[in-house]
C-alpha cells in the first residue's frame, strides 16, 4: 500500500514528463512492454492493460469462496432458498415469516435487503471493530451463504470470469462426500499406526465414496457445459478453461476426520485426473488446527509414503504476529515442506517469525517450492500489506511465485486487481509480470512435463525451441500432444506473442516515447 501511495503521490508535472513512476526500468521492448511503461503511472490504465494480458493460471482458489455474493442471491433464488433476515443466513425451504425467514428472491427487487446481504456475504465495506475483526468477518461469511451455493452454477461463474480475465487454467480447492467420510469416520478409532486406521477406512467402503465422488464431478462437468453452452454453436467463454481439483481437509476437524478425509484426497486423486493434489483448509489459527499442526504434517508424509505421485499443496503460514502466540508463528512453512512433503505454500505470510528464515528462504528457493502470493486476502484477514508483506523477500531470495486470489467474491477482487496491487506496490516490470504468469502453469498439478528446459532464463525444451509458435515442429508437436502442462504453457507462450506484437496501443497524449495514435483501439 505504502508503494501505491507514493506513485499515486508523484508531482503531476514529473508524470507528464517521464510518464512512469520510479522502481520501474523502461527500455526498449515489445509493443506491449511499452504500452505496460505507459500506463503503469495510472491504476485504471493498468488495469486495462493487465485485464487484455493474456494469463496464465490461479492455483490457490477455493470454490465456494469464489462466488459473488450477488451471483448467489440468484442462484439461491432460482433453488427456492430463504434468508433469515435476522442472521441474514440463507436457509433451506419453506420459507416462514413468523420465524423470520422469507423468500431470497425479495433481494432481487428489494435493494435495502440486496445491501444487507452482500455486506454479510462479503467483505464489501466492512469496517473493523473492537471484537470482531477482518479475520472474523471473513471466515463467517462462509456459514451464511453456504445453503445458496449451487456447485455447477457457481463452477460455471468461475470459468467465465476466468476467460473473461484471459486466465487459461484453474485448480479450484473443494470437498466431495464430506457426509460419507465423516459417517466411516466415525466409525474409526484413532490410532498411531496409521497402516491400521487405513485398512478399518478400507474395510469399510471408502473406495464406493471414491466412485460417488467420480460421478459428482461428473455431473459438475456436464452442469458446467449445459450452463455455458459448450456443446452449442454459441458457447460461453468459459468452456475453453482448463480446470482442475484440489480435494480439500478440513484442518480444524478431529484427528481421525482429518485421517479419513486426507485417506479419500489421495485415493481420489490416484483414480481420477480431474483431481491433481490434496490442500489443507480452514483457519490455521483455529485452536484445534495449531495443536494438530504437526500430526497433520504425518499425516500426509504417511500417505505421501504409499502413494507417492499424489501431490500436496498446502495453506502454512497464513499467520501473524498477534493473531497466534509467538511460538506458533516458528515452524508451520518449515514442516510443511520438510514432513508433509508440499509442493506449494499458500501465503507463506509469516515467513520471517519462523527459526533460520533465511536457511528456509534458501530451502524454498533450491527446492523450486512456489508460493501463492494472495495480496488481497492478506491484507483483508491478517491485515499484512506493503513493506509489511513478505512478496519482495521471496522475491529477492528467487523463491518461485505465483500470484492467486485466494476467495474472489468473498474478497471482491479478481486476479487482474491482484496484479495491479502487485505493479503498484512493489514496482514490478513488465517482464516480471510474465514470469509470474509463466510461473503460474509451471507450478501448476498440471500432468506431464514442462515446456522449459530453464526457468531462470526461460528457456524453451529442444524439441520447441525453434518452432514458431503457430506452427509447432513434428517433435515439439509430439511434445505438447503428450504432456497437458507443456500444452498449456505453449498456448500461452503463443497469445503472449501475439499480444506483444499488437501494435494497436494507444499512446498517452504528452508522454515522450509513445506510438500509435490517440484514435486507434486497444485490444
Amino acid at each position: 500500500m505504502r508503494g501505491h501511495i507514493r506513485v499515486l503521490g508523484l508531482p503531476m508535472v514529473l508524470l507528464c514528463v517521464v510518464g512512469q513512476a520510479p522502481g520501474y526500468s523502461r527500455g526498449a521492448g515489445s509493443a506491449a512492454e511499452m504500452r505496460f511503461h505507459e500506463a503503469v503511472v495510472s491504476p485504471p490504465e493498468l488495469r486495462a492493460f493487465l485485464q487484455a494480458m493474456p494469463k496464465g493460471a490461479d492455483l490457490h482458489y477455493h470454490l465456494t469462496g469464489g462466488a459473488y455474493a450477488e451471483n448467489l442471491i440468484i442462484s439461491g433464488a432460482a433453488r427456492g432458498t430463504c434468508i433469515d433476515v435476522n442472521k441474514l443466513a440463507a436457509v433451506p425451504p419453506p420459507c416462514d415469516a413468523q420465524r423470520g425467514t422469507q423468500p431470497i428472491s425479495n433481494a432481487l427487487h428489494d435493494p435495502d435487503l440486496n445491501r444487507k446481504i452482500v455486506d454479510a456475504w462479503s467483505m464489501r465495506g466492512f469496517v473493523a471493530d473492537a471484537g470482531f475483526t477482518g479475520h472474523d468477518q471473513f471466515f463467517k461469511t462462509f456459514s451464511l451463504f453456504g445453503n445458496a451455493v449451487e456447485p455447477g452454477v457457481l463452477v460455471a461463474e468461475i470459468a467465465n470470469r476466468a476467460a473473461t480475465e484471459r486466465l487459461m487454467y484453474l485448480e479450484l480447492m473443494t470437498s466431495l462426500q464430506t457426509p460419507a467420510i465423516k459417517q466411516i469416520a466415525s466409525e474409526v478409532t484413532w490410532s498411531d499406526d496409521f497402516s491400521a486406521m487405513q485398512d478399518k477406512l478400507s474395510s469399510l467402503g471408502i473406495a464406493r465414496i471414491v466412485d460417488d465422488a467420480v460421478s459428482d464431478l461428473d455431473l459438475l462437468g456436464r452442469e458446467r457445459a449445459r450452463i455455458l453452452k459448450c456443446a452449442q454453436n454459441n458457447p460461453e467463454p468459459g468452456c475453453k478453461v482448463e480446470l482442475r481439483y484440489l480435494m480439500a481437509t478440513n484442518r480444524t476437524a478431529t484427528p481421525v476426520e482429518v485421517f479419513a478425509q486426507t485417506v479419500f484426497g489421495f485415493m481420489l486423486a490416484k483414480k481420477d485426473s480431474r483431481v491433481v493434489g490434496v490442500n489443507f483448509v480452514a483457519p490455521e489459527d483455529f485452536p484445534v488446527a495449531l495443536a494438530d499442526y504437526s500430526l497433520h504434517m504425518r499425516i500426509l508424509n504417511y500417505l505421501e509414503s504409499t502413494m507417492p505421485d499424489v501431490r500436496v499443496a498446502l495453506h502454512a503460514g497464513e499467520l501473524t504476529l498477534g493473531l497466534v502466540a509467538p511460538e506458533h508463528l516458528r515452524s508451520h512453512i518449515r514442516e510443511a515442506v520438510v514432513i508433509g512433503g508440499a509442493r506449494r505454500i499458500g501465503h507463506g505470510v509469516d515467513v520471517m517469525y519462523e527459526d533460520r528464515p533465511y536457511e528456509l528462504l534458501r530451502m524454498l528457493a533450491d527446492r523450486h517450492i512456489a508460493v501463492e502470493i494472495a495480496i488481497t486476502s492478506n491484507r483483508l484477514i491478517l491485515g499484512v500489506a506493503g513493506e509489511q508483506h513478505p512478496f519482495p523477500i521471496y522475491r529477492r531470495f528467487n523463491v518461485p511465485l505465483v500470484i492467486a486470489t485466494d476467495d474472489e467474491g468473498v474478497s471482491r477482487t479478481d486476479m487482474t486487481n491482484e496484479l495491479v496491487t502487485a505493479v503498484t506496490g512493489y514496482g514490478l516490470t513488465y517482464r516480471d509480470v510474465v514470469s509470474l504468469e509463466r510461473n503460474s502453469l509451471e507450478y501448476s498439478f498440471l500432468p506431464g512435463r514442462s515446456l522449459w528446459e530453464d526457468t531462470t532464463k526461460w528457456r524453451l525444451a529442444s524439441p520447441c525451441r525453434e518452432s514458431p509458435k503457430d506452427r509447432p515442429s513434428s517433435a515439439c508437436t509430439a511434445l505438447l500432444q503428450s504432456n497437458k502442462k507443456a500444452e498449456l504453457e505453449w498456448r500461452y507462450e503463443r497469445a503472449l506473442e501475439q499480444f506483444n506484437s499488437d501494435g494497436n496501443w494507444p499512446s498517452r497524449p504528452g508522454i515522450p516515447g509513445g506510438h500509435g495514435s490517440p484514435g486507434e483501439l486497444a485490444p
